[in-house]
């Protein structure tokens, strides 16, 4: 999850699936520290396309906007993103468990937003 406007990293949810359920607590967790977003663009996953998510987002004044089906250009900002993690994460380590990626992403993500995210804007 990245925000936008300052381009942070707000969350990387990492398991072996991802069911509706988890989005939402994901989203409840940076809702708690950063409050309701206005906007979510995201893809057409399955975990994104839920009545679920739906049922969230609209009991919480939060827009969706999905990009086209076959469009990952409309939401390239996080298709850049997710390529950095893969190439600097994913495929750089070799992982025994989920707690391992879990914990080099949560490094991880205190590096991008202290250095890369912020450099791009100029501070």
């Amino acid at each position: 999850m990245i925000d936008d406007f300052n381009r942070e990293a707000l969350a990387i949810e990492v398991d072996l699936n991802l069911p509706a359920e988890r989005v939402i607590r994901t989203l409840e967790r940076v809702v708690a520290w950063r409050g309701y977003p206005t906007k979510l663009r995201m893809d057409n996953g399955p975990e994104f396309i839920s009545l679920k998510r739906a049922t969230w987002a609209e009991d919480n004044n939060v827009e969706l906007e999905f990009i086209k089906p076959d469009k990952p250009t409309q939401n390239s900002f996080i298709e850049r993103f997710n390529r950095t993690f893969r190439d600097e994460i994913l495929d750089f380590y070799v992982f025994h468990r989920l707690s391992e990626v879990r914990e080099v992403t949560d490094n991880w993500i205190i590096e991008y937003n202290g250095i890369r995210a912020h450099d791009s804007l100029g501070n």
